[in-house]
């Protein structure tokens, strides 16, 4: 029996079927019609990455409370080899992460004012910024952010939460700044694109960072106006976990010095918000 290829290569003047006419486009090095180009693909995946950047920026203020509250509910804190006095050594890691990752927030409020927060939930600059840590470090803000983070999931400690939380954050991170990136491009041209070949994405390349900052003032008051917010965020967090890490395993009969001394630390920590909340209101933190 013929079959319908066979068929239809003997009849003159006919359409050959399509199969064969993919294979003729392959014969001839341009690709089959129904494959997309590669840059096609690409463009597809930039283009839902920055879809994706744009809605965390929009709703992260709600997401990302959200994700960690979810991550340090749904799975308990572990003791590493079920010792006590390496948890203390691995909190006290997650501190110094937390820490070292607002003192970067820190540096890169007080030598340049940046808006972060966009306008009407949207990423906006009405300027580019490109003087004090921002000339070592394109997002200086958002590494200091992850470091915070990632010192928070080393407190609560366990696999669960570093294989969730870890990709969930940067990969969250990298698509605000994809989407960031996207916007700065088309608003400031040429000007963004020569910042972007001087200055790293994420870590500083080699440079005297003292000479970045030397002609610049350090502005304390728009630092604590600026961060107090997120510093007082993080930081109950971190006691909270502090707390919760203890009463997994004791009871506060078992802790009750450490456990006051938490809940002392915490009551300091919103009467220092409070009294910042109050000054900024009234106008005493502005430059």
């Amino acid at each position: 029996m013929i079959g319908w290829d066979n068929f239809a290569r003997r009849l003159p003047g006919r359409v050959r079927p399509k199969a064969e006419s993919g294979e003729r486009r392959r014969g001839s090095g341009q690709p089959p019609a129904l494959r997309p180009p590669r840059k096609g693909l690409q463009a597809l995946a930039r283009a839902a990455l920055v879809g994706w950047g744009n809605f965390v920026f929009r709703h992260r203020n709600y997401l990302f409370p959200l994700v960690l509250v979810s991550l340090f509910a749904a799975f308990r804190p572990q003791f590493p080899s079920g010792s006590e006095s390496l948890d203390h050594w691995l909190d006290g890691l997650g501190l110094a992460l937390a820490l070292a990752g607002q003192g970067l927030r820190a540096a890169a409020s007080g030598y340049a004012r940046v808006m972060r927060s966009g306008k009407d939930r949207q990423v906006y600059a009405d300027r580019l910024v490109t003087e004090g840590l921002y000339s070592r470090s394109r997002n200086p803000l958002y590494v200091g952010n992850l470091l915070i983070v990632m010192g928070l999931l080393v407190i609560h400690n366990n696999p669960w939460v570093y294989a969730i939380g870890v990709p969930f954050f940067l990969l969250a991170y990298h698509a605000i700044v994809r989407a960031e990136e996207t916007y700065l491009r088309n608003r400031f041209g040429a000007e963004y694109e020569e910042y972007c070949r001087r200055v790293g994405r994420w870590l500083p390349r080699p440079r005297n960072h003292a000479a970045s900052v030397r002609r610049l003032r350090f502005s304390w008051r728009r630092v604590v106006r600026q961060e107090h917010g997120s510093a007082y965020a993080w930081g109950v967090t971190a006691l909270l976990l502090l707390g919760n890490d203890t009463l997994a395993y004791f009871s506060y009969a078992q802790r009750p010095g450490y456990l006051n001394a938490l809940l002392a630390l915490l009551a300091c920590a919103t009467g220092a918000w409070a009294t910042v909340r109050g000054l900024k209101r009234a106008g005493r933190l502005n430059d």
